[in-house]
């Protein structure tokens, strides 16, 4: 091993606070990747929740991170095998391997992991002593397949219950001495675990799917699962570090699931429906937080929909608590929320309108108004905001140039009432392309052709010109074709990914050397009658449903959010 990459993950183990450690042979050892650097993944909520379940279930949880380029050369000048945080030790000495994946583009990241820590890329040449690979997260609960054939499992839906029945499961078939392909069919019984051997996908000459064949033993349908009860388990960060996205932030999640309805958004179909944490709890766990944090940040998915927000921020503003919000919706702002949010210095107001056009919204069932975005930025201008951000998105189903002026529009307005309010600070625009996502109303509809993309830019860029005041910040249209291709890719996807990773080239080079035109392959309009690959999962979202929504989409009509009671889309049938 090298003692230069072992030095710097003692330093930076030095610095955390709440890491878990336990001797060798006390446990059990799991370990849990991020398919990113230390920095990115350490911001994530989720591998801190499953870090406590996991250890306060007997297990020890381990944590590996993808080094950073300077360390990736280090391991491949010294031939070290990739190893955990915590005892350093070799990924390939875990029984259990657990990874989350929350963004395509980490998809390559992933195997390059695997094969880091000497795993055997695919699933179905793993031997009796060799590791179990266990992947969850949101891109694997929509669509597992462009990662099916190098996973042992996939756990479908959120993981805090299925994961550690998973893990006793297979930890008692190894006492039993049974078989690696007996603890596969046993676990593929398990509600919300998808065992990728045992289904096989059959395609036509244009690639797509006809049919998903299945061993008769195991289920046609994975149903996805999630937390009835989520005040039963960890909902903080379980290690504040120095060294993340959000340096010494103490995170805690407040709610979650989202019931607006957004026709575009894969995270508002994946977490529903709408849950929330019982306050008393929330504010214990605030006030019990480790000394050091600088900042206690709320985190959900529209945790201004939060029903004791006020309460909450109210309570931290009163005993001096400094926070911050993510995801917060400007029509279910008010100025203490604002005022409090200032005061523990946040100088930027963030407003999603996600469209520019008063049309667009209503296709998207967005909710938001022009007021609204005036109001909030009142509120932001009282309390001593001085910047603005919007977000945007571009391409979004049924848009047309005239979209793109009235955004245009509309961004001009908004610079013009930041002056009347006294707004010093920039007017910030985060433009990216709308990318159709598995489960949601637009799972059928094309990315935009990429010429078009490139006009509307080209728009925006020209329309915001003369103003050094508004700032317009897009993302590659290059790396949002392949974002779109991996969303709603199948299983043939995992043969480019795989050459990706053997031979360390990006995904554009794999792709061209497979001769797949990624283009062609994300524009694409899918037919509603089409056999999509993630067709034998459910989210209990009935496709009938999803059908009425695109409709609706091209309809502008508006659909009301979440309810008691309701049983519109299935979830809470």
């Amino acid at each position: 091993m090298s003692w230069n990459l072992q030095k710097e993950i003692k330093e930076i183990l030095a610095t955390e606070i709440g890491t878990q450690i336990f001797a060798p042979g006390r446990r059990t050892p799991v370990a849990f990747l991020y398919p990113n650097t230390y920095h990115l993944g350490m911001s994530n909520l989720g591998l801190h929740i499953l870090y406590q379940i996991l250890n306060r279930d007997g297990w020890a949880c381990e944590r590996v991170f993808l080094p950073d380029e300077k360390n990736r050369e280090e391991y491949a000048k010294t031939k070290t095998a990739l190893f955990s945080m915590e005892t350093q030790r070799p990924l390939a000495d875990f029984p259990y391997i657990c990874a989350t994946l929350s963004f395509e583009m980490d998809y390559l990241n992933f195997l390059i992991q695997l094969q880091m820590g000497h795993i055997k890329l695919l699933s179905e040449e793993r031997g009796e002593k060799d590791s179990f690979v266990i992947i969850g997260g949101p891109c694997a609960t929509f669509n597992p397949e462009p990662l099916a054939d190098f996973a042992d499992f996939v756990v479908i839906g959120e993981g805090e219950e299925t994961l550690p029945k998973l893990l006793r499961l297979l930890e008692q078939l190894r006492m039993e001495k049974k078989t690696r392909r007996e603890k596969l069919l046993a676990a593929a019984q398990l509600p919300g675990v998808y065992v990728p051997q045992f289904y096989a996908p059959h395609y036509d000459e244009t690639g797509s799917v006809i049919v998903m064949e299945r061993m008769e033993t195991v289920p046609e349908i994975i149903s996805r699962q999630w937390v009835k009860n989520l005040d039963a388990y960890p909902h903080t960060s379980a290690i504040v570090s120095p060294y993340t996205e959000f340096a010494n932030m103490f995170i805690v999640e407040v709610a979650r699931g989202c019931g607006r309805h957004c026709r575009f958004c894969m995270a508002g179909y994946c977490f529903r429906r709408p849950r929330n944490r019982n306050l008393d709890l929330l504010l214990q766990d605030i006030r019990q937080r480790p000394e050091q944090t600088a900042k206690v940040g709320l985190m959900g998915a529209a945790v201004s929909d939060y029903p004791e927000m006020k309460k909450l921020t109210t309570t931290l503003a009163e005993e001096q608590v400094p926070f911050s919000c993510a995801s917060l919706r400007a029509d279910s702002l008010d100025l203490p929320l604002v005022q409090a949010l200032a005061g523990s210095g946040q100088r930027t107001m963030t407003v999603a309108p996600e469209a520019g056009s008063v049309r667009m919204r209503a296709a998207i069932n967005k909710g938001i108004t022009e007021e609204h975005i005036y109001q909030a930025m009142e509120y932001a201008a009282r309390a001593g905001m001085p910047n603005i951000k919007l977000y945007f998105m571009i391409g979004l189903p049924g848009e047309a140039d005239d979209d793109i002026d009235e955004m245009i529009e509309l961004v001009h307005r908004v610079r013009s009432r930041m002056d009347e309010l006294g707004h010093k600070g920039d007017l910030i625009l985060s433009v990216n392309a709308f990318i159709p996502k598995p489960f949601t109303p637009y799972q059928w509809s094309p990315l935009e052709d990429i010429k078009v993309l490139k006009r509307r830019v080209k728009m925006l860029q020209n329309g915001f010109k003369k103003d050094r005041r508004i700032r317009l910040l897009t993302e590659s249209l290059k790396e949002t074709v392949l974002q779109a291709v991996l969303a709603r890719g199948n299983r043939q996807i995992g043969n480019v990914l795989a050459w990706a990773a053997e031979n360390r080239t990006g995904l554009k080079e794999a792709f061209q050397f497979h001769q797949i035109q990624t283009e062609e392959m994300a524009c694409r309009e899918i037919r509603t009658e089409a056999i999509l690959p993630w067709d034998h999962l459910d989210m209990g979202v009935t496709k009938a449903y999803l059908l009425k929504e695109m409709e609706n989409s091209q309809k502008g009509r508006f659909t009301p959010g979440c309810f008691e009671g309701c049983k519109r889309c299935g979830i809470c049938k």
